[in-house]
């Protein structure tokens, strides 16, 4: 008997244990989560969970809970990325419509860490979290999650003109996806060594404008509360006009007719997606790459879901209260000269078609902001993101309740001369080992560098201030004090020192938006 009451009680314990969300020592690696156990891996000294389902996608209907599970699900392999077109592609195995899976990182199952949820770049068109894996941040004492979400005709094909109320919310399923993960974060993130009430939003490019949607978007409010915007503030311009104008387009194009709008579920991706872009083409226009703002199949202001584009100056008044840290780097997607001997009058004539009769003006300013340029510098920075960081960054500061803080990123690779789109990431992730070309050997500098950006970013999650022990101190930004912390070799602020010439640069390379704003569509 006594043996049976033995039996009796280890099985107690191991339903107690597991019924608490963790699993016995044995199998530190497994976790019960509302929908079913998972099972992760060490990777690199830290416990990842990959390709965790948080939603399940009907196409063009907003995301729906996962199905539970009664295994352990083995997440020990990346989930599948949207389905997406172009040079981004991938392995078409590695795609699906049902997308909605996320990763997580993390060293301790009984903390109760800070939460960093990872936007993925690529625009709202392509990408995917495989790109940004996050067990080097992970090891700064955060729950690190990243997610896959629906993206392009996917994810933000308007049919809500065609009358049909399913179709109501089809321009904005692909946001509404990222909600779904926050919610899943809300819900489930305790049992991996998270607190679901201190979450930091952040992602680069197309994932800084996710972050900044985000920020305007009533169902994400709470759940939510710091934001990190990285070279993501290209406008996006869709109304409700321009993406029902575009929905209805597409249909044209498969020949659907609007009161039989359901046959378009059973178009094969393939077929729907070059439908769109020849709808694109038609009707509202096709973005011509380096073009400052973005439209079409993108996230929408429909007064509900989203009630305002991000950048435009501003974020809506609901975000009020979250932290921020919004910056750019150096070149951006500029086309670096670096490769060339260029003297100053040679650099000039390079901009010249840029800047007209302010290329003197533009020329002055750059030796203001600059001292120690070189003449290549003058056509290879960022013409795109700095301008209407600072813009944001004034109404911001102005508007909001909670902190701003404004950085630069101006390393540059030893490989390409550049400061480029992205360089950072491997920075704040702190996962140089994976730069690869751009930067095969990285020295000590390059190693402080990102030891010092992933705490920054780290302590940003922690407290809502960003500011690491040894650095120069960061003070919140205001339009006054143009307050920039400068991550590059040598860490340093600096104060309104390239005002003058990001508003020369404003100026010139933003009269497409200005035409479009004064054509009074940007609303």
């Amino acid at each position: 008997m006594r043996g049976v009451s033995a039996f009796k009680i280890i099985v107690a314990a191991i339903v107690a244990v597991t019924a608490s969300g963790n699993c016995p020592a044995a199998d530190k690696y497994t976790v019960k989560t509302r929908n079913g156990l998972v099972r992760g891996f060490d990777e690199e000294g830290t416990m990842a969970f990959k390709g965790i389902p948080y939603a399940k996608a009907g196409r063009f209907m907003p995301p729906m809970p996962a199905d539970k599970w009664d295994t352990v699900m083995i997440c020990d392999h990346w989930g599948p990325q949207a389905m997406q077109g172009g040079r981004n592609s991938g392995n078409e195995k590695e795609m699906s419509e049902n997308c909605c899976v996320l990763n997580v990182w993390t060293t301790d199952l009984k903390a109760k860490k800070p939460v960093m949820l990872w936007c993925h770049g690529g625009g709202f068109d392509s990408g995917t979290s495989a790109w940004n894996p996050g067990m080097g941040l992970a090891k700064k004492d955060v729950v690190v999650v990243s997610l896959n979400h629906r993206l392009n005709i996917i994810g933000f094909l308007d049919l809500s003109a065609t009358g049909n109320p399913k179709y109501k919310y089809s321009g904005n399923v692909g946001m509404m996806d990222v909600v779904a993960a926050l919610e899943w974060i809300r819900d489930n993130i305790k049992a991996f060594g998270g607190d679901p009430d201190n979450v930091t939003v952040f992602g680069e490019s197309g994932g800084g404008g996710k972050v900044g949607t985000l920020m305007c978007m009533p169902q994400a409010k709470g759940l939510f509360h710091k934001a990190i915007i990285m070279s993501g503030t290209i406008l996006n311009v869709n109304n409700k006009a321009m993406t029902e104008e575009l929905g209805l387009a597409v249909l044209k194009e498969l020949n659907i007719p609007v009161d039989q709008v359901e046959l378009i579920n059973d178009v094969p991706y393939d077929k729907l997606y070059q439908a769109g872009q020849r709808a694109l083409a038609a009707s509202i226009g096709t973005r011509s790459p380096g073009t400052p703002m973005m439209w079409g199949f993108g996230p929408t202001p429909d007064g509900e879901v989203l009630l305002q584009q991000p950048f435009q100056p501003d974020f809506a008044a609901i975000s009020s209260n979250i932290p921020l840290v919004i910056g750019t780097t150096f070149n951006e997607l500029q086309r670096g000269q670096y490769g060339r001997e260029m003297n100053l009058e040679q650099a000039k004539k390079a901009v010249e078609n840029v800047f007209s009769n302010d290329t003197e003006a533009y020329a002055t300013e750059f030796a203001k902001a600059w001292p120690d340029y070189i003449p290549q510098d003058l056509p290879s920075v960022d013409m795109m993101f700095r301008p209407k960081t600072i813009i944001t960054a004034d109404a911001a500061s102005a508007s909001k309740t909670a902190p701003v803080y404004n950085y630069m990123f101006t390393w540059k690779s030893p490989s390409t001369g550049i400061s480029a789109h992205g360089a950072e990431l491997n920075f704040c992730f702190n996962t140089l080992h994976l730069a690869g070309r751009d930067l095969p050997s990285p020295s000590e500098s390059d190693l402080r560098l990102a030891d010092r950006m992933a705490q920054s970013w780290a302590n940003f999650a922690h407290t809502g201030n960003p500011n690491v022990s040894g650095l120069p101190e960061w003070h919140p930004y205001t339009a006054e004090n143009g307050e920039c912390f400068i991550f590059g070799p040598e860490c340093e602020i600096r104060h309104n020192f390239d005002r003058k010439l990001e508003e020369i640069i404003n100026a010139h390379c933003f009269t497409k938006l200005d035409a479009f704003r004064a054509s009074g569509s940007l609303k």
